[in-house]
This record gives structure tokens, C-alpha cells and sequence, in this order.
């Protein structure tokens, strides 16, 4: 799927510049990003342009959160995983999801009912956001990490009750952290 992905890509690149030799001189191309300039302003994540992705991740975990790319299906890590404790970013070791909320949905990716930090649907608290994600055509909603814009997956409103969600998440996107045992040691009161 990434192939495709980078393939598709490539294709509307190549035409996008052999449109942009035919055009007169005076237009400005809509790919400009506007960057402030003001010295007061600092980023909303906490990872800057300048942090290098390419060293601190291997290539298909930069292909999938930096690229927006997807891992094959039934193809992840975290799949089938059935151990508790917390899925972290994988750019920035932020907590995503709880394995408590972890299901199989059988689509080939690890699915979540909800975003940690989530209470009764409202995700002002989760480390996610959602963005529209038109493409492949189709409307989509993508989840990225709210600390470092890390592209995790998508989310869909087929999920199961009582929120009816479903976070389909990329295990390369993720670190999972096993809860620690509150076994009572000897000695301890």
C-alpha cells in the first residue's frame, strides 16, 4: 500500500511540473506554506522542521507517521497483542491508547474504542486530533499524535459500543508499555 502511495505521488508530482512550465510566470504556486516570522511565536508541537526523523526512526516508521504511508494489513506487531499497559508514540513516546480499550475489529490493523484521555467522546484531553483525509479519493478522518504531528492511522464511526469508534492504528506508529505489577513485595505494609 505505501508503494502505491509513493507511486501516486510521484505520478501527480511529474504532472504538477510539467503543468507549472506551461503557466505564465506571474502565478504563485498554492503549495506555499505561510511561516511567521515573529520571534515570540514557538511551534504547537514539540518537535520542530529541524528535528531529523530519518535517524531517530527505521524506515518504515518514517514512511508511516512522517510520509503518512500504512502498513500492510495483518502485517503488525500489535495485532494480535493482548497484554496491558499503554501504546505510546512512537516519535515521541507520548500515550495514545490504553490496551484497555484495544479490540479486534478484523480489519488486518489494531483497532481502539477510544483515545487515552478520553471522557465520554470528548478528546480535548487525548494526545490525538483528527484531520479530514481525502487522498485516496474517498473522505477519511486521520488520528496524528497531538505532540509531534506523527500520522498513527484513521479513525471510523463503525466501531463498537458505547462509543462507536474505531481507531485503526498502524503498530509502526506505536510503543507499547506493559503496566507494572503492584504485587506487594515482603517487607511491604
Amino acid at each position: 500500500m505505501s508503494r502505491f502511495i509513493v507511486r501516486l505521488s510521484l505520478v501527480i508530482a511529474q504532472r504538477a511540473a510539467a503543468k507549472s512550465v506551461s503557466l505564465p510566470k506571474t502565478r504563485v504556486t498554492a503549495f506555499i506554506r505561510p511561516v511567521s516570522t515573529s520571534s515570540g511565536l514557538q511551534s504547537l508541537t514539540r518537535y520542530n522542521a529541524m528535528t531529523d526523523w530519518q535517524k531517530t526512526l527505521t524506515s518504515e516508521q518514517y514512511v508511516v507517521t512522517r510520509e503518512k504511508g500504512t502498513e500492510m494489513p495483518f502485517s503488525g506487531l500489535y495485532l494480535n497483542h493482548s497484554e496491558v499497559g499503554m501504546y505510546h508514540c512512537v516519535c515521541c513516546d507520548t500515550p495514545l491508547f490504553s490496551s484497555e480499550a484495544k479490540y479486534d475489529s478484523g480489519t488486518g490493523w489494531p483497532a481502539f474504542k477510544e483515545a487515552h484521555g478520553t471522557w465520554e467522546r470528548d478528546e480535548s484531553h487525548a494526545s490525538i486530533i483528527r484531520r479530514p483525509d481525502n487522498t485516496l479519493g474517498s473522505a477519511e478522518t486521520e488520528v496524528i499524535c497531538k505532540h509531534c504531528d506523527a500520522h498513527l492511522g484513521h479513525a471510523f464511526e463503525d466501531g463498537p459500543d458505547p462509543t462507536g469508534q474505531r481507531f485503526c492504528i498502524n503498530s509502526v506508529s506505536l510503543n507499547f508499555r506493559p503496566r507494572e505489577s503492584r504485587e506487594p513485595r515482603p517487607g511491604d505494609q
